[in-house]
């Protein structure tokens, strides 16, 4: 077999904005079904945003983005359209995750890990991945995450079916030490990680020295994002700009019976932090904000000058002409709505501007150096002081008490499906055509 052809470096190839379908999900909303799935993604397209980050732990979102993208892709004649342009695969970035089954159930073995590989290629409607994650890596043992990348490289490098290979989790120094480990243990560092939460309003912890305001430069080298670097990390990407839903005008209920939302039941928060949270929408709104759009904004364009200071950024152009590039920091973001992914663009291409660096389209004034500076202050001088002592908070993960569910004599068992049978053909199919004299 010759060798597999090297692929450049992540962080020439990844957009800076990716469309989270953590939000394609029960989680989120209480009927996935319902959203304009099909809009949200044709019109992320439209805007500019080719990446798209899901995971099979979260419900129907492959499959609601692979028909999506499918439908895009493999587009239907119409009177008014007769001649519809599909829409290319090499165009889009499709990141999926590995490894997390259920709230508490985990199966990280090679056996697993290829299946659900397989399973996501054929939601997703594609030959292949650009960027697979092991999902929430602190639930497992070091062991199971070196074992589950290396059948993620495997797949890279012998089959063809995944491009790069990365982590995700919560706790950020977790993150690193992995990271460390994978580096040491096989010569080779990941080419992506995932951080999400560790990187809000709230929680700073993933970038503390070079947060805007602080001065802790002693604590640099240290830190969870130097480590990163040091683990010959290519990008760090940061998630969650909302806390899964803590920064929002609407908050969630302290009382996790609460039937006023979703996030109530499930969120790892403390009654207490929830509380502190939904009180900063009152000081945004004094301020003529939403606390949603305050904490995209601080996030997109602090993670934005962080990610690119602290070398874990990712290629965007300097100019108009694209002939110089700079580097951004990457970051995921999710919504549900169509307006608010708008928003959300609109804040990015603001951040952009502010920063120098070229744009697609005309900026909106309103999301220029001026809200920029505003969001900056408002942050540092009300934010942050009103949180007081749940500034940088964050919860354990796992929690107290935790077990994977996932029985040890099920580890490795996969279901014999269509998806394994179609598997097992093509590897027979392969070894015949290796066995055949050349």
């Amino acid at each position: 077999m010759a060798p597999p052809k090297p692929h450049p470096p992540i962080s020439t190839t990844l957009p800076p904005l990716l469309l989270g379908t953590a939000t394609f999900n029960h989680q989120y909303v209480s009927d996935p079904l319902a959203m304009p799935y099909r809009d949200i993604v044709s019109r992320a397209i439209s805007l500019g945003v080719k990446a798209f980050d899901t995971s099979p732990y979260y419900g129907p979102s492959e499959v609601l983005l692979g028909t999506a993208l499918d439908s895009l892709m493999n587009p239907t004649a119409s009177a008014s359209n007769p001649l519809p342009i599909p829409l290319e695969r090499e165009s889009i970035f499709l990141v999926t995750k590995a490894g997390r089954i259920a709230g508490d159930e985990f199966d990280y073995s090679p056996t697993w890990i290829r299946y659900s590989i397989l399973r996501s290629l054929q939601r997703l409607h594609t030959e292949y991945l650009d960027l697979v994650y092991m999902h929430d890596v602190e639930f497992v043992s070091p062991g199971e995450v070196l074992a589950a990348v290396k059948e993620l490289r495997r797949l890279r490098d012998e089959e063809g079916l995944v491009r790069y290979v990365g982590i995700s989790g919560f706790p950020a120094h977790v993150l690193a030490s992995l990271a460390e480990m994978i580096l040491d243990k096989t010569g080779e560092p990941l080419d992506a990680v995932l951080s999400y939460g560790h990187f809000t309003v709230q929680n700073r912890k993933l970038a503390l020295p070079w947060v805007a305001g602080e001065t802790r430069p002693e604590e640099s080298s240290s830190s969870p994002l130097a480590r990163l670097k040091r683990a010959g990390v290519e990008v760090v990407l940061n998630a969650s700009m909302l806390g899964m839903g803590l920064l929002t005008n609407r908050g969630i209920p302290p009382d996790e019976r609460s039937e006023a939302s979703p996030l109530a039941k499930w969120h790892p928060s403390l009654p207490e932090l929830r509380v502190a949270c939904k009180e900063l929408a009152g000081i945004t709104g004094t301020a003529g904000e939403r606390l949603e759009s305050v904490a995209i904004r601080w996030s997109l364009q602090e993670w934005a000058r962080i990610g690119a200071a602290a070398g874990v950024g990712v290629q965007v152009p300097s100019t108009a002409s694209g002939n110089d590039t700079a580097k951004v920091g990457a970051t995921v973001c999710g919504v549900s709505s169509i307006s608010e992914l708008e928003e959300t663009v609109a804040e990015w291409k603001g951040v952009l501007s502010s920063l120098g660096h070229a744009i697609d389209g005309k900026i909106d004034p309103a999301y220029g150096k001026e809200r920029q500076d505003k969001v900056l202050r408002l942050v540092q001088n009300q934010l942050w002081p009103a949180l007081g002592r749940w500034v940088d908070y964050a919860w354990e993960s796992p929690g107290p008490g935790y077990v994977n569910t996932r029985p040890e004599e099920d580890k490795g068992r996969v279901p014999s499906d269509s998806i394994m049978i179609a598997y097992q053909q093509r590897l027979a199919a392969r070894s015949t055509r290796d066995a055949q004299p050349k």
